[in-house]
């Protein structure tokens, strides 16, 4: 059986804030990556329920943030299609990423920011 590895690499100021967040994959080949965020859900087997873990980095912009966040619902809408076939369910998270797009344009958060 083949494996494959995820690791992540959190580098903690004095007070265990995340400044840097590097991960690398044993499938994307050698190089190191560098993020400002990860959301990291898990469904525990044993609990049969969800566990979490979100991290970001200090230098992380909050109009970034708020992406990161309508951009995870939207990629979560590909994945209950791929998983379940469940298209109702894909069309209401997307219509809440376009309702929180708007939102944020809105709010003059127009541009999505460079991180």
């Amino acid at each position: 059986m083949k494996k494959s590895e995820i690791r992540f690499s959190i580098a903690l100021d004095d007070q265990k804030v995340p400044e840097a967040i590097s991960w690398q994959a044993t499938d994307a080949g050698q190089d190191i990556h560098f993020a400002k965020a990860i959301n990291i859900s898990i469904w525990d087997r044993n609990a049969d329920g969800t566990m979490k873990i979100d991290l970001w980095t200090k230098d992380m912009p909050t109009d970034a943030m708020k992406y990161f966040v309508v951009d995870t619902i939207g990629s979560m809408a590909e994945t209950i299609i791929t998983a379940t076939s469940d298209q109702k369910m894909a069309a209401k998270m997307r219509a809440l990423c376009q309702e929180l797009t708007d939102y944020l344009e809105e709010q003059g958060q127009d541009n999505r920011p460079n991180v």
